[in-house]
């Protein structure tokens, strides 16, 4: 018989996912930050795109993710983490797409990895475990 309640285990499945995607990518947003985005903007440049664009890695690797921990819009911040993938592979990692390494990883296994990842939250939502913004004074 089909079960139309939800199984609480999917609840605590949405977390340990939020945690994945946020608290992950938060350490390339940090890297980012210790490092500096010189090579963002030098790639967009030789495109022909106006290299300030760049920071706007800043929102998708450190203030997304942030927000995908705490549970609070994490649907419109999967979608920003899942569009920064489709830019990095598409800056950085054109030539790996259809790599496949030695060890049998796939050439672009993160950036997949986080763009499948960050669509799943968008489709099954933050769940029940976030943390909540009331207005009560």
């Amino acid at each position: 018989m089909l079960n139309l309640w939800r199984n609480p285990s999917d609840e605590v499945g949405k977390l340990f996912l939020r945690l994945a995607v946020g608290g992950l990518m938060l350490f390339h947003g940090i890297g980012k930050i210790a490092h500096g985005i010189g090579f963002i903007e030098h790639a967009l440049q030789a495109i022909g795109l106006p290299g300030f664009i760049g920071y706007g890695v800043y929102v998708a690797e450190v203030i997304a993710p942030m927000l995908i921990l705490l549970g609070y819009q994490t649907r419109a911040a999967s979608l920003v983490v899942a569009f920064d993938m489709l830019v990095a592979v598409a800056l950085f990692h054109r030539q790996d797409i259809f790599l496949i390494r030695e060890s049998g990883a796939l050439g672009i296994e993160i950036e997949a990895f986080f763009f499948i990842a960050a669509l799943a939250l968008f489709f099954m939502g933050t769940g029940k475990y976030r943390v909540t913004i009331s207005d009560e004074s």
